[in-house]
């Protein structure tokens, strides 16, 4: 008997390893649409990132959950996820069902359902269908159901929550951890990274810098003295310098160029100091 789902129920499992199917109609616009599994402890969380099976990683290490290859049922397509249950470690109390959109949302997939069979029934019919219908439309990945432990059993459970943030944001809210920088250097420009590679190799040893012109050194000028001219030298301070001959340091009373004539004897110097004329 086939259990035709609402959301929010569940129905009780007798079969202890099922096969998850998800179906939908392919078409222009349509998205591709991926199955996943999240296996999650008693806290509601993955115990390590290997607890996510997806088509990255389409089996779980202890090959108790595994994606099934996309088939082509008449006009629909199908991806699956098949768990043997009554296999499983204690410690997972719950196995999500999720589906992913890539390239657009769920807005475009019109007639998306889970179908739950039984694994050891072949072409039996379905134990549990359920309808998904996105609530907003902006969904790009969705909880389609959840098989959980009760009473020493398992069931199924219709959910049909949404994340507008695909696929990184389900596996996020659920404890993986999702590693940016691989996502970025898979973006980076291939030329790009060469470059950066070769830039800093180690075994590429840098050529050397260029030789620079030899230079003179130019002497400074001693304060308060005269000094022989130098072709870079500088003129001294305060004054223009003629070039054939240098001109005396700042500061200093200089020797006459030639002699001067003899003094006046009849020269008198006038009286210091501030002058003051009576009235």
């Amino acid at each position: 008997m086939t259990h035709a789902m609402l959301k929010g129920s569940n129905v009780p499992l007798d079969a202890m390893a099922v096969r998850a199917v998800l179906r939908w109609s392919p078409g222009t616009g349509v998205p591709v649409v991926d199955a996943s599994a999240l296996l999650l402890g008693h806290d509601g969380r993955v115990r390590s990132d290997e607890d996510f099976v997806f088509y990255n990683q389409p089996r779980h290490p202890s090959g108790l959950v595994r994606r099934l290859p996309k088939k082509q049922v008449g006009d629909e397509l199908t991806d699956a996820v098949e768990a043997n249950l009554a296999a499983l470690d204690p410690s997972v109390d719950q196995v999500v069902l999720a589906a992913s959109s890539d390239g657009a949302s769920f807005h475009h997939v019109t007639d998306l359902r889970i179908l739950l069979y039984d694994a050891a029934a072949a072409d039996g019919e379905p134990l549990a269908v359920f309808e998904i219908r996105p609530e907003t439309g902006e969904e790009t990945a969705i909880i389609c159901g959840e098989l959980y432990r009760r009473g020493g059993g398992w069931k199924f459970r219709a959910v049909g929550q949404g994340y507008p943030t695909g696929l990184d944001g389900l596996a996020t809210a659920f404890g993986i951890l999702v590693d940016e920088t691989e996502e970025a250097a898979a973006d980076a420009a291939p030329g790009a990274s060469e470059e950066a590679t070769v830039a800093v190799a180690p075994d590429r040893p840098l050529p050397p810098p260029p030789a620079l012109p030899p230079t003179q050194p130019v002497a400074q000028p001693a304060y308060g003295y005269p000094q022989p001219p130098l072709p870079s030298a500088q003129p001294p301070y305060g004054y223009p310098q003629p070039v054939s001959s240098p001109r005396p340091a700042y500061g200093y009373p200089q020797p006459a160029a030639a002699a001067a004539p003899a003094p006046d004897p009849n020269f008198r110097l006038p009286p210091m100091g501030p002058q003051f004329i009576r009235p």
